[in-house]
């Protein structure tokens, strides 16, 4: 039993020495400053300089093999393997859906989860939404956003990208926590199946935002600037709708139709959520 904690305890060494390297690394570019910061955006310096970092791992590593990967992966498996993982996903938006008090969010999300994880095949197929049972995404720095701790300044985060000061808190709980898919994955014994899998997971994630990057290119002048205030925009819009919908009653979240209203964040860009990206 020693053995095996001491040779996971190398294992967890060998990963964490290179992210520390290369997020030293990435703090020391970050010392080229910025004359007039945004507001909203005080350590556009750092920011900057990370971001560089983050799009020059995406262009050389993760994105040629996302573009592959959509090129010769069948859509109907891209769907399938990406419903699989936002099925698992669900379980912690249902979760964070009970902690922000929203009742009908969380038993919704549940639901979702068991119809697609038995009818849906293991969630490959998203039998829920063909049913009008839409996907609730949530979070955990959402969470803290409901029980009223501020975002904090931007922030932009080794490898993951846009965030909040309180998004990435949010992001290493989540990391932490032991019902997301991530965590799903980790909880594999076995090695090679485990890395197959969460490298499948990763491709798929960059994979989903494929097209939102594209229409970044297409469209932005200053690709951090665009990127940053589209987070900032769809964060406090999601935010917004939560704390709304505590002081709305059951009628008032109801359309003409009798069918929940949309929430404001509903149609505004995702560059921040892969769960919410539409499926390839």
């Amino acid at each position: 039993m020693k053995l095996t904690a001491t040779s996971t305890r190398a294992r967890h060494a060998r990963w964490i020495r290179p992210i520390l390297a290369v997020t030293t690394a990435a703090l020391v570019a970050g010392c080229a400053q910025v004359p007039n910061p945004s507001p909203n955006d005080p350590w556009e310096s750092y920011n900057r300089s990370m971001y560089s970092f983050n799009d020059a791992v995406d262009r050389a590593v993760l994105k040629p093999i996302a573009t592959g990967y959509e090129t010769i992966t069948p859509r109907p498996v891209r769907t399938c393997v990406h419903n699989v993982f936002s099925n698992l996903g669900d379980v912690w938006s249902g979760i964070n859906s009970l902690l922000q008090g929203r009742g009908r969010d969380f038993v919704d999300t549940f639901g979702r989860i068991l119809f697609n994880s038995t009818v849906g095949l293991g969630g490959c197929i998203d039998v829920a939404s063909m049913h009008g049972a839409r996907k609730i995404p949530n979070d955990f720095g959402m969470t803290l956003g409901v029980w009223g701790f501020g975002q904090g300044p931007y922030f932009v985060l080794p490898f993951f990208g846009a965030s909040t000061v309180r998004d990435g808190v949010g992001t290493a709980v989540t990391l932490a926590a032991p019902v997301t898919p991530t965590a799903a994955v980790f909880a594999i014994d076995n090695i090679p199946v485990r890395n197959s899998i969460l490298g499948l997971y990763i491709v798929d994630t960059r994979a989903n935002l494929l097209e939102a990057g594209r229409l970044v290119d297409q469209i932005a002048l200053d690709k951090y600037s665009f990127i940053r205030d589209a987070y900032l925009q769809r964060r406090k819009a999601m935010l917004d709708s939560r704390e709304n919908s505590q002081h709305a009653s059951t009628q008032d979240t109801l359309d003409g139709a009798g069918q929940p209203a949309a929430h404001p964040s509903d149609n505004l860009p995702v560059y921040d959520d892969p769960e919410a990206a539409p499926s390839n």
